[in-house]
């Protein structure tokens, strides 16, 4: 970014931020029931007692290109290669909007697949269970 009255500048972005970009533009995408880690996250899901939208998202950021994971728990009955193409669209479109850095790797891997009401009462009570997805599509 070039500015004529400053001799230098420069805007950078936290790895978080990225994620957090990530995780609130996928929660768009209609048929993902959740984003959640390995083992790790399992057991620090257990300490929080707030949402984290980053959960199950990593993101590692360079000057002008962003590399993101994504680990999600699906819903049964949706396509999910499309499922995929939408997260794809939404999150490279979001980071750049917001950051002007271009998504050059995004790997989204499905850990599980459930049904919503399978999802919900797995989920009761955890802090990310306050991320409901969207309702059921008729």
């Amino acid at each position: 970014m070039d500015n004529p009255r400053i001799a230098r500048a420069s805007l950078t972005f936290d790895e978080g931020v990225i994620e957090k970009i990530a995780g609130l533009a996928s929660r768009k995408v209609d048929g993902i029931l959740s984003f959640d880690g390995g083992l790790f996250d399992s057991l620090t899901d257990k300490l929080r007692s707030k949402v984290d939208p980053t959960q199950g998202i990593t993101a590692e950021v360079g000057e002008k290109q962003v590399a993101l994971e994504m680990n999600a728990t699906v819903e049964y009955g949706y396509d999910i290669r499309e499922i995929f193409t939408q997260v794809c669209d939404v999150v490279s479109e979001e980071v750049e909007r917001l950051t002007g850095l271009k998504v050059v790797e995004l790997d989204f891997h499905v850990n599980n697949v459930l049904s919503k009401k399978q999802w919900k009462e797995q989920n009761n009570r955890k802090p990310n269970s306050d991320l409901e997805p969207k309702p059921e599509a008729k």
